[in-house]
């Protein structure tokens, strides 16, 4: 958690920022202000890395380079931004300028959700079509217990992922057990 200035965590937010850094650049911001004790999430995923001399490495690596999520208060993340010349908001299109927060609860659940998953596959929220939009489901039991929302519905696939997403930033379909699924009838979502 960040070190604030006498305000309570009720006036935290998550802050969508950017980080113009390249990839492969060392002490990346979600990694400086990690070590600040800021409360920072990046989505990761394993990938294999060539070696200088031959072989691969497994590593977590950030899905999106440039996406990390900060929660904090305005002042200190504005305070940082003005510290990290690469660190950015990312801004709502059409609203005047207004940096991109996400609710408590939408960060809690897609958090959980991809923390707690064995197998979580990333989409941009470009890639997601209203032709790979399943049914309407709720899961019960396992480790996504009470989550509701969509399945993807991917032709010759065989296994049932659940759609969680940060709207307009990041959408993860989660690898779900047939026998934790119900559908829910009569859904408009």
């Amino acid at each position: 958690m960040a070190v604030n200035s006498g305000l309570n965590n009720s006036d935290f937010q998550w802050y969508a920022l950017r980080d113009l850094k390249r990839a492969n650049a060392k002490n990346r911001a979600w990694e400086v202000l990690t070590e600040k004790g800021f409360e920072v999430f990046t989505p990761m995923q394993w990938k294999l890395i060539s070696k200088k001399r031959g072989g691969k490495n497994r590593v977590r690596v950030p899905v999106i380079y440039d996406l990390l999520f900060v929660r904090s208060d305005r002042e200190s993340i504005d305070s940082e931004i003005q510290k990290i010349e690469t660190l950015q908001h990312r801004f709502v299109k059409g609203c005047g300028g207004n940096p991109m927060v996400v609710s408590d609860l939408a960060m809690k659940k897609f958090i959980h959700a991809v923390t707690n998953a064995e197998s979580v596959k990333y989409y941009l929220p470009s890639e997601i079509t209203s032709a790979l939009k399943g049914k309407y489901v709720q899961i019960i039991g396992g480790s996504l217990n009470g989550y509701e929302g969509l399945l993807l519905s991917i032709r010759g696939s065989k296994v049932k992922r659940l759609v969680v997403e940060i709207p307009n930033l990041i959408t993860a379909g989660i690898e779900v057990d047939p026998e934790y699924i119900r559908v829910i009838e009569n859904e408009t979502k």
